[in-house]
């Protein structure tokens, strides 16, 4: 339906569609992409988020019948429950999605990931000098004998390997290179750039994709698929996911509504409705699903979706009556990009307090009716009515609580507050470094 509403207008002249022009299309452009679900792994990250496993499980089997590729459990080794939630999780029947848990490069990782069940496993690791450094402090010649080992180790088991280069938008070209190298050697199955902290341009994202490609050896660049994950700090994942498919990138970590720590990552409705509707790539989707999805997702984390979010708000097909309504209700797509049942949604009119007496009366013109001065008083004075008595004060109010709520929820324990709650548990009083403070300037100096 998508393909054939479009080609009738473009065909008839009615509109000009750029996306479709040749030039514009690039080279490197799949036909088709697999979509990688990372909500369970990155969207429980988000603030105040939590799911029960009935919720999971919901969640999974939606995204099954929907048609993502992958979905990505979780951190078995997070805790015991995380683990036991993994393992029931995989042992739930689903039809289209295959299962994968993500790792760290040693054996008590992926023993923990085997021990669920999961035959996928996605093995992350950081690699530029900065995390060498101040996080996993080791060598490079550490990590990569340790990526050598946890990935040969991981197949002689049975798993396929997946793996992720975290911070790699960061990481130098050479140094992204021989990783991917040897991890390939040792049997990954697909190699990963994650942009960790969201940092990339659409442009820079494009060269970082294609240098690192080329530089590749010609066996790994026709074997080995390319996968990406873009965070949203800059709001930037979407263009960046795109921006790495038109370099030929093909597995595609997203998450539903962009749920996720942060920003989040990569809304899954915004890049696959993107890649089906702009570039005409096949993603595996129902796009009919879409909003079902997300609302389920919205209900399991208590996290409303933004009114104005792409593709799947409450206002994306809403219009307020203006003059055109007719021209709106018989032709939409005036004033809408796509028809909105292709993701599952319908058009929606309403009359609010900024349409005009005039239009008010011209629509009940068509309709045959003549309403008085008198009835067209009492008619604004209904559609007026409900916000002119709001107390938009206590609205106010009522909405700051439910904020402070949610920041309260999201604060956890401040660090001040966990070593008391520690002291008072353990009655042992910790000893922690001391943080010289630099002197505060006065303001007049």
């Amino acid at each position: 339906m998508r393909k054939t509403i479009f080609k009738k207008l473009e065909a008839q002249g009615l509109i000009t569609n750029y996306n479709r022009l040749r030039k514009n299309l690039p080279p490197k452009l799949p036909k088709k992409v697999n979509i990688w679900d990372e909500t369970f792994r990155e969207g429980i990250k988000t603030p105040t988020a939590y799911l029960t496993y009935v919720e999971q499980v919901k969640l999974a089997k939606l995204m099954d019948e929907t048609g993502i590729a992958t979905i990505n459990l979780g951190v078995p080794a997070l805790s015991e429950n995380e683990k036991q939630n993994i393992k029931r999780l995989n042992n739930e029947s689903y039809k289209n999605t295959a299962l994968t848990a993500s790792a760290q490069p040693s054996q008590k990782s992926i023993d923990t990931c085997l021990e669920t069940g999961v035959k996928q496993i996605t093995l992350e690791t950081p690699f530029n000098q900065f995390n060498l450094k101040h996080r996993l402090k080791q060598t490079q010649q550490q990590i990569l004998q340790k990526t050598t080992e946890a990935i040969q180790y991981a197949r002689k088991r049975g798993a396929t390997i997946h793996f992720m280069l975290m911070d790699g938008a960061r990481t130098s070209l050479e140094d992204i290179q021989q990783i991917f190298e040897v991890a390939a050697d040792a049997g990954a199955s697909t190699l990963g750039i994650a942009d960790t902290v969201g940092f990339l341009r659409p442009l820079s994202m494009r060269y970082l994709v294609s240098h690192v490609r080329d530089g590749l050896p010609e066996s790994v660049r026709k074997n080995v698929p390319l996968a990406i994950h873009c965070h949203n700090d800059f709001g930037l994942a979407t263009a960046n996911t795109l921006a790495a498919v038109e370099e030929g990138v093909t597995e595609l970590h997203t998450s539903i509504a962009g749920f996720g720590e942060r920003a989040g990552i990569a809304p899954f409705e915004e890049v696959v409705a993107s890649l089906e509707l702009l570039f005409n790539i096949d993603t595996g989707i129902d796009l009919s699903k879409i909003n079902r999805v997300s609302q389920a997702a919205e209900k399991a984390f208590a996290l409303p979706i933004q009114f104005h979010k792409p593709i799947v708000g409450e206002n994306i097909f809403a219009h307020e009556v203006e003059e055109q309504v007719e021209e709106v209700m018989a032709y939409p797509l005036l004033f809408e990009p796509f028809p909105p049942e292709i993701v599952g949604r319908e058009t929606s009119l309403f009359v609010g307090r900024n349409t005009g007496q005039t239009v008010i009366q011209q629509v009940l013109e068509r309709a045959g009716i003549r309403a008085s001065p008198r009835q067209m008083d009492e008619l604004f004075r209904h559609i007026k009515g409900p916000q002119e008595r709001l107390d938009k004060g206590e609205a106010q109010m009522t909405f700051y609580q439910v904020k402070k709520l949610m920041r309260d929820l999201l604060k956890g324990y401040t660090m001040d507050e966990f070593w008391r709650l520690v002291e008072q548990v353990t009655h042992q009083k910790p000893k922690l470094p001391t943080v010289e403070k630099k002197p505060q300037k006065d303001e007049d100096e």
